[in-house]
């Protein structure tokens, strides 16, 4: 009996696809590692400044607010100069942006600095996902939670770095600018391996004849759905960024350079749950895997806040990370495969709704700071992770088999 013949091997992606995932690799670490690098320097900002929690929360909400207003811009310039050049050189400006935060001598210089800071980090954000996807198509296959895995690699890298420095006592001013000068360089090399042509290349092109679809009423629900548990992702990922070294050394009494690890904590976690996340989602469907996250995300920080001890925060904010790692990327394609819209619309909306969440996470967490403390504001990471646990049937259920590699 003749032995059943072996499946085809897919062809292996062509240099310059291997090339242009390393540049854009390379792109979303540098994304994250510039703004990563003055996450830990945030409490001398607030001390330099005389800052409240609420200013020092509504300066930083400055930054959603610039994202939202040039998050609108992106396709607009992507049109103009492609999304290769708008990704790179518009990592050199963020990095001058960031430059610009200790230089800020009030607090309306500082939210004006984190404006700049938010919209060109939201137009850089559009344009490597945008590249990312061209170079997925060339692939056949997904690639993109590598990417994000790579921007949360960046995000440790530079929170890193920042408590380092901080622990160092290096001023705030000359650790930003060797950053700056580093990594736009990395940047700006970056470009070079990046996919040339238009934006649509590697696109299929739609069947003569499509039939065109309207949004339906159970669509626009399932789309705003998936907003709030983008949002929900936002809180989460904002209370390590903006609000961790706040809460380790004013709350719990923690010194510089471990008030930083509290981000480098969730960061590390979202890494590892990213880099491995797609053979999960591929066993299990990321409605099992959003259900496991919303469970590490409310009890980890649950516990953490109960117990108010450096270790157990640093393991809430770990369990935190590990448990929102998979989440935007899953609310991203869950809302790409929407019935009833036109490719990309989805995909769009939900970023927006994204960075609202962005917008109101710092100022909510500071008001009710003020209010009463920090670690009962910290109580809406909790309850994000029970929103995560509501709204997890959202998303896709069912694992989505790759597709041959291109040559």
């Amino acid at each position: 009996m003749p032995a059943t013949p072996a499946p085809p091997r897919p062809a292996a992606p062509a240099p310059a696809l291997r090339r242009a995932r390393a540049a854009v690799s390379a792109v979303f670490l540098v994304n994250a590692v510039l703004y990563a690098n003055l996450v830990p320097r945030l409490p001398d900002v607030k001390e330099r400044l005389d800052l409240s929690n609420a200013g020092l929360g509504t300066a930083i909400a400055a930054m959603p607010v610039g994202a939202l207003l040039a998050g609108l811009l992106a396709p607009v310039l992507i049109g103009r100069l492609g999304s290769a050049r708008v990704a790179a050189y518009g990592l050199v400006l963020l990095a001058a942006a960031v430059l610009g935060v200790p230089l800020a001598g009030s607090w309306v210089l500082l939210a004006a600095a984190m404006l700049l800071v938010g919209a060109l980090d939201a137009v850089v954000d559009v344009a490597q996902n945008a590249h990312g996807f061209r170079v997925q198509r060339g692939y056949g296959r997904s690639i993109v939670n590598a990417f994000h895995g790579l921007w949360s690699v960046g995000a440790v890298l530079g929170g890193l770095m920042g408590s380092a420095a901080a622990g160092l006592g290096v001023p705030l001013t000359a650790h930003l600018a060797v950053v700056a000068v580093v990594f736009s360089g990395v940047a700006v090399l970056a470009r070079r391996g990046l996919l040339p042509g238009p934006e649509d290349a590697e696109r299929d092109e739609p069947p003569a004849g499509a039939p065109t679809v309207r949004l339906g009423g159970r669509t626009a629900l399932a789309l705003a759905g998936l907003g709030v548990l983008a949002a929900c992702a936002a809180f989460v990922e904002d209370a390590g960024a903006s609000w961790g070294a706040v809460y380790l050394r004013d709350g719990l009494g923690a010194s510089a350079a471990a008030g930083g690890l509290a981000f480098v904590a969730l960061q590390v976690a979202m890494t590892v749950g990213r880099l491995t996340g797609d053979r999960v989602v591929d066993r299990v469907g990321q409605r099992s895997v959003a259900l496991a996250g919303g469970v590490l995300i409310a009890g980890g920080m649950g516990g953490a806040l109960a117990l108010a001890t450096v270790p157990a925060t640093l393991a809430g904010f770990a369990l935190a990370g590990l448990g929102v790692a998979t989440l935007v990327p899953a609310v991203m394609h869950a809302a790409d495969e929407l019935p009833g819209l036109p490719h990309g619309v989805g995909l769009t909306v939900v970023s927006w709704l994204l960075r609202v969440g962005f917008l109101l996470s710092p100022p909510l967490v500071g008001l009710v700071a003020d209010a009463t403390s920090l670690r009962v504001a910290l109580l809406g990471v909790v309850l994000a992770g029970a929103g995560v646990l509501l709204l997890h049937r959202l998303l896709v259920g069912k694992r989505v088999r790759a597709t041959a590699a291109t040559a």
